[in-house]
């Protein structure tokens, strides 16, 4: 068993269909550090795409929106959740929603943080790195060491 480095910046899966969104977001992590590579896909459906791709590198977070086309953020939640290769992989929704009921639901399918836009970047950044830290730097990987798809 492994233990992912505490002090590196994290492999991220962004879902996001609005572009200008992803771009922002992106940015924000590159520029403060936070993201060492940002995979970038547009809905549900191509966010399991990737995860369930054994060449592709396996991210230490994700960062999803709830209203997309084809698989919202909810029914992804339910998917990831219910997935106990994907299960451990920690969820920041980030959403122009802050009705009670999408925070309430996010939560109930196991998100581990909701933030809503427009969002202050720095408020942002330092949401995911405190929510990463806590699961990137007590988490113990599977056999194969790292971060990458080859974890079962």
């Amino acid at each position: 068993m492994s233990r992912i480095p505490p002090d590196r910046p994290r492999d991220i899966l962004l879902v996001e269909d609005d572009a200008a969104d992803a771009l922002l977001v992106q940015e924000a992590l590159r520029a403060r550090g936070a993201a060492r590579s940002i995979a970038w896909v547009p809905d549900g459906l191509a966010a399991l795409e990737v995860l369930r791709d054994p060449a592709a590198t396996r991210p230490d977070l994700i960062v999803v929106d709830l209203n997309m086309p084809r698989m919202n953020g909810r029914e992804l939640l339910a998917v990831l959740k219910a997935d106990a290769r994907l299960k451990m992989i920690p969820v920041v929704v980030l959403s122009t929603s802050d009705a009670p009921a999408d925070v309430r639901a996010a939560y109930e399918r196991h998100a581990n943080a909701y933030i809503t836009k427009p969002v202050n970047l720095d408020d942002f950044v330092d949401a995911v790195r405190s929510l990463d830290m806590f699961f990137l730097d007590t988490a113990v990987l599977p056999d194969g060491g790292g971060s990458t798809a080859g974890a079962d």
